[in-house]
């Protein structure tokens, strides 16, 4: 059963008419899941066809899922899905309730015939590695938030480079490809900067910045700012048995650390937005509402989302700054 169909001078690409062949005979029922497709050879010979164009076809159909490869066999129906265009490899670092807003946002607006699956690398280099070599050649597009995990570069550029886009955080490294991210640097300046009318009423700003998760830039765009305008500071890589000193603020871009000092502020009897003050990171809505307001600097998650999705699908390979902006409440 002929299920291959090639005409010359169709203005359509040889590739692409293989491609609808097939879909076209999955969709008449011609070939099912588990059949076997015709061999590169036997397409070439054919069709006088160079193998490239036969691949071409073929990865492309593999990419979105509809047929899969066995070393030394040949390839096979696995999914009679035709109507999927793209297949996404989504990579995030952790879920959280910022991740969970970019996530919905991609997908209330990536639009219909998309389908995606979404990884956690969880900041571990293996894992990162692991999840990406297992990937490479399985999906229409890769959207992958590199964090600052080291060696993240040279594992990213594995991948088809074309199809790639870098979401949340990006670097020197990366710069060749397309990209929606935080100028985390930049942020925390201007957040602060924003802020300093109220920050002038206090002694001395504190960052409790780990490094193992945080952007290096939060910490450069801090120590800048308190430097440019002579704040006096201290960096720290942890709250635990710290007393909170009268005229400080924390910065704090970790949610555990900010519940660790509201709970050591209550046992010290201290008055938030008084005798101490709190600039959290990543805006949610308890934030709104604990201890009257948590004051916060913030990148607009659910527009990081629609843009990533619009490059997508418009194809294009900008390298967009995501706005961010420092929200007054009580706690400054």
């Amino acid at each position: 059963m002929k299920i291959i169909s090639i005409q010359n001078n169709l203005g359509i690409p040889k590739y692409k008419q293989i491609v609808t062949s097939i879909e076209k005979a999955i969709e008449n029922g011609k070939i099912i899941k588990g059949d076997r497709l015709p061999s590169i050879n036997k397409l070439c010979l054919e069709f006088s066809l160079s193998r490239d164009t036969v691949l071409q076809a073929y990865e492309e159909l593999k990419k979105r899922g509809i047929i899969y490869a066995i070393l030394g066999k040949g390839y096979y129906i696995k999914s009679a899905e035709i109507t999927i265009k793209q297949k996404i490899f989504l990579l995030f670092d952790e879920f959280n309730s910022f991740k969970e807003d970019i996530y919905n946002s991609f997908l209330n607006n990536i639009g219909k015939d998309v389908h995606i699956d979404i990884y956690f690398h969880h900041f571990n280099i293996e894992m990162f590695r692991k999840l990406i070599n297992e990937s490479n050649g399985n999906y229409t597009k890769y959207i992958i938030m590199p964090t600052n995990l080291p060696y993240a570069a040279s594992v990213i550029k594995t991948l088809p480079a074309k199809e790639v886009f870098i979401l949340d955080q990006t670097n020197h490294d990366l710069r060749s490809f397309p990209a929606v991210f935080q100028n985390h640097k930049k942020d925390i300046y201007d957040a602060l900067l924003k802020g300093k009318l109220h920050l002038n009423k206090y002694n001395k700003l504190v960052l409790i910045f780990p490094g193992f998760r945080e952007p290096l830039g939060m910490k450069e765009g801090f120590v800048n700012f308190c430097h440019d305008f002579t704040f006096e500071y201290l960096v720290i890589n942890e709250f635990v048995d710290r007393e909170i000193t009268i005229g400080e603020v924390y910065i704090i871009p970790n949610d555990r650390d900010l519940v660790s000092v509201i709970e050591k502020s209550k046992l010290q009897k201290l008055q938030l937005g008084n005798d101490f003050g709190i600039i959290s990171y990543n805006e949610t809505p308890l934030k709104k509402v604990v201890e009257n307001g948590i004051t916060t600097i913030s990148t607009d998650f659910e527009a990081m989302g629609k843009i990533v999705a619009t490059m997508l699908l418009k194809g294009k390979k900008d390298q967009i700054e995501n706005k961010s902006d420092l929200i007054i409440r009580n706690s400054l």
